[in-house]
């Protein structure tokens, strides 16, 4: 009981100043390293909540739990088509504020993929009838995990705008010798990708 009342009054400063949100925007996604398919980027969208510290404090910390749609266009073989692919992040950041209407942000976040789609507009075998190939989402590693970096502003009252740049670290794709059917689907490049994701954001913070 004393141990929890001692570390209640420790972290007491910090709830003190805490302030939870909401926050939604545009995602500006694509993959690197993958001219074997001519990739080019497509345009999604973020949701999410978040838990921060004040921005009134220099330094603090803000832990997201968003839902983030992304992905990438292709053109291969004479296939074109557009691969979506749905996450659900949680970014932990270090905050830097300049003032309290600027502030830096850099830290880290996982991911877990929930659904991933491919159609094509000339590929018979799009979207779910990659029947032959198994379950799309065997082709995928389903945890992400990289870096990010970004700004926000707090112009006023609790709003808040924001843009930040996601590199992921973890392979998109499993090795080619996992999949179950031995055949690799042209959206696939021959070799390891790695997500790309600008974000921008409005948002709003509850609380002192």
């Amino acid at each position: 009981m004393k141990k929890t009342l001692f570390c209640l009054f420790l972290i007491s400063p910090c709830l003190a100043f805490a302030q939870l949100g909401i926050k939604a925007g545009l995602n500006f996604a694509n993959v690197t390293n993958a001219s074997s398919i001519d990739n080019s980027g497509n345009t999604g969208f973020n949701v999410g909540v978040f838990y921060s510290t004040s921005p009134k404090k220099i330094l603090g910390s803000k832990t997201e739990l968003v839902f983030s749609r992304q992905g990438y266009d292709y053109q291969t073989n004479g296939y074109s088509g557009k691969v979506t692919l749905d996450y659900i992040m949680l970014p932990q950041y270090l905050c830097i504020s300049i003032t309290r209407f600027f502030q830096v942000q850099v830290g880290m976040q996982v991911a877990y993929l929930l659904n991933a789609k491919s159609d094509s507009a000339q590929n018979p075998l799009s979207g779910t009838q990659y029947a032959q190939y198994g379950k799309l989402l065997d082709y995928y590693n389903r945890f992400d995990y990289g870096l990010g970096a970004g700004i926000e502003v707090h112009p006023y009252m609790g709003l808040l705008v924001g843009a930040r740049a996601n590199f992921s670290l973890n392979n998109l794709y499993k090795s080619p010798s996992s999949y179950s059917s031995g055949t690799q689907p042209s959206f696939i490049p021959t070799v390891n990708v790695k997500n790309y994701l600008l974000q921008i954001y409005l948002g709003w913070r509850f609380g002192h």
